[in-house]
């Protein structure tokens, strides 16, 4: 479960954040190591501008700064930082999980192993008991964004894949994890997709 590290010094707003984040397959930490920094900017004592330039000098993790500063200048000074992203509240839950995503899926590595299915980025090809088969390029990136969290929302998959210059929409998204599946049944592999009614999928 990837971690995420939460910086927020409003409680009521620190706590819809981590139960955002928990529904959605990730672990809101207190403190790094983390696979990304959600950051508010006013803080007490340290702002969110000085932990993020702490944060660059030791890790390259994903940054995205969440605030209610709204400024060109704010947003500037935070990429300047080191930030990766910059929303400002009040903010949408749907986008903020997209970018999350978006942002870690960065990190993919080529070759990705789950319970013996394996898929290899760079070639399109998944493999699972010594049997291989070619993938499309939407194929690919939907399978990526499935191994890489717990559970992934159907805006997610969009989000990544229109990032990747793959256009694709709801009804288009359906269409292709059906074949996704299909292929995955030529390996053996029956049942590795699952729908989550009315959020998405997991493996």
């Amino acid at each position: 479960m990837q971690k995420i590290y939460v910086v927020e010094d409003d409680t009521v707003i620190l706590e819809e954040l981590k139960q955002l984040l928990k529904s959605n397959g990730y672990l809101p930490v207190d403190a790094p190591p983390c696979d990304l920094a959600l950051l508010d900017v006013n803080l007490p004592g340290e702002s969110g501008f000085e932990i993020c330039r702490k944060l660059r000098e030791s890790s390259d993790v994903p940054i995205i700064f969440l605030t209610a500063r709204d400024s060109t200048e704010d947003e500037l000074i935070g990429f300047g930082v080191g930030a990766d992203d910059y929303i400002r509240k009040p903010y949408n839950s749907s986008i903020l999980l997209a970018r999350i995503s978006r942002l870690l899926m960065r990190k993919i590595t080529s070759h990705q192993s789950v319970r013996g299915l394996t898929l290899d980025v760079g070639n399109m090809m998944v493999s699972f008991e010594n049997n291989s088969t070619e993938l499309t390029k939407n194929e690919t990136r939907i399978l990526a964004c499935l191994m890489k969290k717990e559970l992934v929302t159907r805006e997610e998959i969009i989000e990544d894949l229109w990032n990747n210059s793959l256009y694709i929409d709801e009804n288009t998204l359906y269409v292709n994890i059906n074949r996704l599946r299909e292929k995955l049944k030529l390996l053996n592999a029956t049942d590795f997709i699952k729908t989550v009614r009315g959020v998405g999928y997991r493996l």
